[in-house]
């Protein structure tokens, strides 16, 4: 899995830039080589789709079984997902759909649809519901943001980067990382979720803050950042809005 976004509005952590990615000779690439590089990698299982200048979201058709990977659109938003939820008929129920039709990626959508429309729950909420090992990644188009998240048993693997242009990379692939990143990259924290206009927050212990850990590589170099769970640091609540970009991911407890 791939995808990239333009930092005019996927607004990534400051901390996952280095300057070392500048100086050491390994230069970060543009997201057009990126992408070549990843279905270069799988040229017969992977494919890609582009939106304009803004987003490029790519993926490999599952050949394993026990490694499922979906990919879905619907109404402008596109999810790509890794892994299994356990309890995906009694969430299809939940949020009213069809168990024969949905699959993880059609209920990560449908999830993020009622939240972003102002729905009862907060998004940590939901995703402490979620039983089973996932990775996700969504992109909406109509309202130009990114929600991603990675499970908390660390099965399945995320990291994210930042690009030559600024962009923000993310992948289920180390190798396309280290290549598209040099050294502005690090793995997604699991138990965490993202949005483009909220940041990075912990939904196991989502009234504390992250705190940003700078990675040192085996050659002395700051490569990125790991995030942590703050757990001297709290977050101050945060009542809803009318707007559409809260979508109940500030904490409402």
């Amino acid at each position: 899995m791939l995808a990239i976004f333009h930092k005019t509005f996927a607004h990534p952590p400051e901390e996952l830039n280095s300057p070392a990615s500048n100086v050491t000779g390994e230069n970060p690439k543009l997201p057009g080589e990126t992408l070549s590089d990843f279905l270069s990698h799988h040229p017969d299982t992977a494919f890609s789709m582009n939106f304009g200048d803004s987003a490029v979201l790519a993926f490999v058709r599952s050949q394993n079984s026990h490694h499922q990977r979906v990919f879905c659109g619907i109404d402008g938003i596109y999810c790509v997902f890794l892994g299994t939820l356990n309890n995906l008929c009694d969430l299809n129920k939940q949020y009213g759909l069809s168990g024969k039709t949905s699959n993880e990626a059609m209920f990560v959508i449908e999830a993020y649809r009622t939240l972003r429309d102002r729905g009862p729950y907060p998004a940590d909420q939901v995703l402490r519901g979620l039983e089973g090992s996932f990775a996700f990644v969504v992109y909406d188009t109509q309202a130009s943001s990114v929600f991603a998240s990675l499970g908390s048993d660390g099965v399945e693997s995320l990291y994210w980067g930042i690009a030559a242009d600024g962009s923000v990379v993310m992948s289920d692939d180390l190798k396309i990382i280290k290549q598209s990143c040099a050294k502005s990259f690090a793995p997604f924290p699991t138990g965490c979720m993202f949005h483009s206009e909220t940041g990075l927050m912990s939904f196991e212990h989502p009234k504390n803050k992250m705190k940003a850990m700078p990675r040192i590589d085996s050659e002395g170099v700051i490569c990125g950042a790991n995030f942590k769970v703050d757990a001297c640091s709290k977050i101050s609540s945060i009542p809803r809005r009318g707007s559409e970009a809260n979508w109940a991911l500030a904490n409402s407890r």
